[in-house]
């Protein structure tokens, strides 16, 4: 009977040495295979079972979350959400997530480490920590007032603060309804066709995923060339520049919209924007000395993240003589976002420093306690501080004597470039109408706002006034707003 009862024993123990070994076959070595497999949707409900945190723009929440009592419990919710849809993305259960919506996932949703205040203690019980919030740099008014301006035309607008790179709006029109994609029934897969086969785009970030070819007001970054590189010294001396300009090695002839530009100063073409001065002044600087000057401000830079990636804008550095004359006006390859424009009109108001741009102040606990502080980085030295002065001057001359006048306002130094980029098949598509600009209260040591205006759809009217006439009066609201006009 003892023997029985020892084989017994053995079975048993087999049956339990087999019974942990597939246990540890399923739990650890399999683990991934499962937790990866459709099937699986344990994490997904688990993930949809408690609210989201929030984004907040000046302290507010602009986006929640809604119980539906289904399943995957809570749904994505957002207000105003056309406003700030460039911001804060979408978050869906059918599509994942964008934007912050992507990149803070970890807090919003709660799975980040740094939410738990006792990480051992959530380890052994494995409580779900809450989401917490993310705290933007967005200015609401400002962000406001760029949506307003577009009033539904293509094109974005970009504002940062020259001081700290805080971007303080980002805004592309048209926009959508986040809310449109964050359950998982039918309605959301027919929103998500519609908005993907709408040709105007709503889902396509303009502000920093969209590159557009900058036009005259890349001439604020020829000018920095000419002066850092010694090749202009007097703003105000004639230059040897004719009217037509022959495209070196080329028999094409480059002419300008407005008159009075042969052998103008730097200070009068920078005002009325020469095309001809300031092609032969890139050709005089040299591609060496160009594309360095762009790379400073950062062109070609493929690690822009705000935190988000933003598109890498370029300048394109094996051209010849006739190419860099061209990409000097800003045609030919070169190509900017709205973001990156707005960043070289601050690094000239920060006294040519540029300060990477950011977007989250801080992260904190659904108590408010702060789990991460600000994304601000350390800047970098674009030019000279004497460089920066005599653009500041150049660019104060366009608002207040040259093409964008309709960027002023009582009270406040600005500055700024118009701009009209043309493009298509022999310069036959509409016009993209451009205004940089900085602005500075006459009671402040130092520019408080710089912005980047593009407006697709401006007038046909191909002269440089088009950027003081479309882009410029949206830039003034924007710049009005940061400062409580």
């Amino acid at each position: 009977m003892a023997r029985y009862i020892r084989h017994a024993c053995v079975f048993c123990a087999l049956l339990l040495a087999a019974l942990l070994a597939n246990a540890t076959r399923v739990q650890v070595v399999q683990s991934r295979e499962y937790d990866g497999n459709p099937a699986n949707r344990r994490a997904t409900i688990a993930r949809y079972q408690q609210p989201r945190g929030d984004i907040l723009v000046g302290g507010v929440p602009v986006t929640g979350s809604m119980d539906t009592g289904e399943q995957l419990r809570y749904e994505r919710t957002y207000r105003n959400g056309p406003l700030y849809a460039p911001v804060t993305g979408f978050s869906s259960q059918m599509y994942g997530t964008t934007f912050l919506e992507h990149t803070e996932d970890g807090v919003l949703s709660g799975t980040d480490p740094m939410l738990a205040p006792l990480p051992l203690w959530n380890d052994v019980t494995r409580a779900p920590n809450r989401g917490g919030d993310v705290v933007t740099t967005l200015d609401r008014r400002a962000q406001e007032a760029a949506y307003r301006g577009l009033a539904g035309r293509k094109g974005a607008v970009a504002a940062v603060e020259p001081a700290t790179g805080r971007v303080l709006a980002l805004v592309t029109s048209p926009s959508y309804d986040p809310a449109e994609l964050s359950g998982n029934n039918e309605a959301v897969a027919a929103a998500w066709d519609r908005l993907n086969h709408d040709p105007e785009k709503p889902m396509l970030n303009r502000a920093v995923r969209q590159t557009y070819p900058p036009g005259s007001t890349f001439k604020v970054v020829t000018a920095a060339a000419a002066l850092d590189a010694g090749v202009v010294t007097d703003l105000d001396a004639r230059t040897d520049s004719p009217d037509p300009y022959r495209l070196p090695g080329t028999t094409t002839r480059l002419t300008n919209e407005a008159d009075g530009c042969a052998d103008a100063s730097v200070r009068d073409a920078f005002e009325w924007s020469c095309n001809t001065v300031f092609a032969k002044l890139g050709v005089d600087v040299g591609v060496r000395d160009m594309a360095a000057m762009a790379q400073a401000f950062g062109f070609n830079d493929t690690g822009v993240r705000i935190p988000f990636a933003v598109s890498p804008s370029t300048f394109d550095t094996t051209v010849d003589k006739a190419q860099l004359a061209l990409s000097s006006i800003g045609q030919y390859n070169t190509r900017a976002t709205p973001l990156q424009m707005a960043m070289v009109a601050a690094a000239v108001a920060d006294g040519g420093r540029l300060r990477p741009p950011y977007l989250v102040e801080r992260t904190t606990r659904h108590g408010g306690e702060t789990v991460t502080g600000s994304g601000a980085r350390p800047g970098r030295q674009v030019m000279r501080p004497s460089t920066a002065a005599r653009l500041r001057e150049l660019m104060a001359g366009v608002v207040r004597d040259g093409t964008g006048t309709n960027a002023a306002l009582p009270g406040v130094l600005v500055g700024g470039k118009t701009g009209t980029a043309q493009h298509g098949v022999g310069n036959a598509g509409v016009p993209y109408a451009w205004f940089v600009s900085w602005a500075q209260p006459e009671n402040a040591p130092e520019p408080q706002v710089a912005v980047a205006v593009v407006v697709e759809d401006a007038s046909a009217d191909r002269g440089e006034i088009s950027g003081g006439g479309n882009a410029a009066p949206i830039a003034r609201e924007v710049m009005r707003a940061v400062l409580g006009r």
